[in-house]
């Protein structure tokens, strides 16, 4: 609803600055047997992604011992997060594989460039207050439960989706008021701002450049802020027991994979300058669609906690099967 209420708020803007009423994507490829196997690949990879994310969210929940500790009530809005991140791009990207010509009009390219841009810019903000918990945890361990108590969390994770709507509704102010009087083809399989700006009918260099200040520098600097807080961390973990360091290296392990997985793509992704490269397309495919689903499995396999709850989950489920 705020997605659908934020693109019509600017219907006469996109009216009177653009006569480009829908754009074409090039896909990955005009050979219908690659789109074929393209489409088989990326539908399977979609409901592994939605499924994986939400059992982690349904572990958790049902798991009283986890549902009240911070990290894991984080965990679960990274995995909606991620669940939603795919959901703004990978459908359309599958159903446009069955169709030799792949269309988007101008409106629904604006709403996928905003609910992807809001929905990362909130993960951003999940992933760092995740590092701050584990901060805490470590570093100030004896007033871990009076700091990050439920409000701060409450807080926390209302900041982040102000902050991924605040993020995505500048990006889309200037989008929509961006001419485009042709051509109206987009080399990508998605909207993307910087293949969507070599469409402008104007100069668009100072636009690019606010992406990189929007984007590119809002990512770098928070990436060099959670390098920070684990370098702290690594430090106080000289005084604890061998016990000690190994299971808090484990858990901050599982986190840090995450932070690399999700930073690297988008830092190469916006914090450059604003052209198009050839390889853009495959680092798209791993910052919209292989981390959502990678993020899932490193928590799963790396994590005795979130483990040991998606198995009694599961034996429940065939419990609850056998009875019925």
């Amino acid at each position: 609803m705020v997605c659908v209420a934020a693109v019509s708020v600017f219907p006469k803007i996109m009216e009177n600055q653009s006569f480009v009423t829908e754009f074409v994507f090039l896909g990955f490829s005009q050979n219908p047997d690659v789109q074929k196997i393209v489409f088989v690949i990326f539908f399977f990879v979609y409901i592994a992604t939605i499924c994986s994310n939400l059992l982690i969210v349904a572990a958790v929940i049902s798991n009283p011992v986890l549902v009240g500790s911070p990290m894991y009530f984080f965990l679960v809005f990274l995995s909606l997060l991620d669940a939603c991140i795919i959901s703004a791009t990978c459908p359309k990207m599958i159903i446009d594989c069955l169709y030799e010509k792949k269309t988007i009009s101008f409106g629904g390219c604006m709403m996928q460039i905003f609910t992807l841009h809001m929905f990362s810019g909130a993960e951003v903000i999940v992933l760092t207050s995740m590092a701050y918990d584990r901060y805490v945890a470590i570093c100030k361990p004896l007033h871990y439960t009076s700091i990050m108590n439920p409000r701060l969390c409450g807080i926390l994770i209302g900041v982040a989706w102000a902050g991924g709507f605040l993020h995505s509704i500048i990006q889309i102010l200037f989008t929509v008021q961006l001419p485009f009087c042709g051509p109206n083809v987009i080399d990508h399989f998605i909207c993307e701002l910087y293949p969507l700006l070599k469409l402008a009918c104007t100069d668009t260099y100072a636009f690019g450049l606010m992406i990189v200040a929007n984007s590119g520098f809002f990512c770098i600097l928070i990436f060099f802020m959670l390098l920070v807080s684990y370098g702290v961390i690594l430090f106080s973990l000289r005084h604890y027991s061998t016990e000690g360091k190994r299971k808090a290296l484990s858990t901050c392990g599982t986190h840090v994979a995450v932070v690399l997985l999700y930073f690297i793509p988008g830092i190469f992704e916006y914090a450059r300058p604003p052209v198009s490269f050839s390889f853009d397309k495959i680092v798209e495919i791993f910052y919209t669609i292989l981390t959502p689903l990678l993020n899932p499995l490193i928590y799963a396999f790396r994590n005795k906690e979130v483990k040991n709850a998606i198995f009694k989950l599961c034996r429940r489920l065939m419990i609850f099967s056998a009875e019925k």
